[in-house]
């Protein structure tokens, strides 16, 4: 019985390496890492990325998948639900680095169930939520850098952000999880202060790194 890690990145800031440095400071003991690299998951289903069709074809009962959160399974709400279904079925165990959260299928009981399953479909449907509001965030953030740019030339764009696209998307994510500041300081290596304001103003936040061109 293995335990696999999938990561996605789908922009130069991201690594595997980090999220895997993630997982295993979590206290995850990985025996495999399976990757995607440059695939966006708002786009592409997990069975039609290419090392995501890997992991469907590896994965047999009583292994364990974890994924940094279960926005890395799936594009939006249906994808993401009917890929962790699939696997449980399958008598595969999903846990999630944040919030150490752990699915499996091998409860029989009829309420036992109904509880897992609304979770899931609550995370799913949270983690669409904060896709959809991330790239308007992100858009908000390039056209305020384009005006800008048309607008003032070269006018001075203010001191570079101190944190990179990788680390915004993941303070925004677990701050939509309810994590506290300090834990999303502490697992993305940011000031408590830099996560309070991309906490406060997320546009904000997405703006500075348009204006800086990352």
């Amino acid at each position: 019985m293995a335990t696999i890690l999938y990561a996605r990145v789908s922009t130069v800031d991201q690594t595997i390496a980090h999220q895997e440095a993630q997982a295993r400071k979590a206290g995850f003991t990985i025996d495999q890492v399976v990757s995607d690299h440059g695939v966006s998951g708002v786009r592409v289903p997990l069975s039609e990325r290419p090392e995501g069709r890997r992991l469907f074809d590896m994965l047999r009962s009583g292994d364990t998948l974890v994924v940094r959160w279960v926005d890395r399974l799936g594009r939006n709400y249906a994808d993401v639900t009917n890929t962790i279904r699939e696997f449980l079925r399958r008598g595969v165990i999903i846990r999630t680095v944040i919030n150490n959260l752990t699915f499996d299928g091998a409860t029989q009981d009829p309420m036992q169930q109904a509880v897992r399953d609304a979770l899931i479909a609550f995370m799913a449907a949270t983690a669409q939520a904060q896709a959809e509001a991330t790239k308007e965030a992100q858009r908000a953030g390039i056209e305020h850098a384009k005006v800008n740019a048309e607008t003032n030339g070269n006018r001075y764009r203010g001191r570079k952000p101190s944190y990179s696209r990788e680390q915004l998307a993941t303070v925004i994510d677990m701050i939509g999880q309810g994590a506290g500041v300090g834990n999303v300081a502490s697992a993305t290596g940011l000031t408590r202060q830099t996560v309070y304001r991309i906490r406060d103003d997320a546009s904000a936040a997405e703006v500075a790194l348009a204006g800086w061109g990352v």
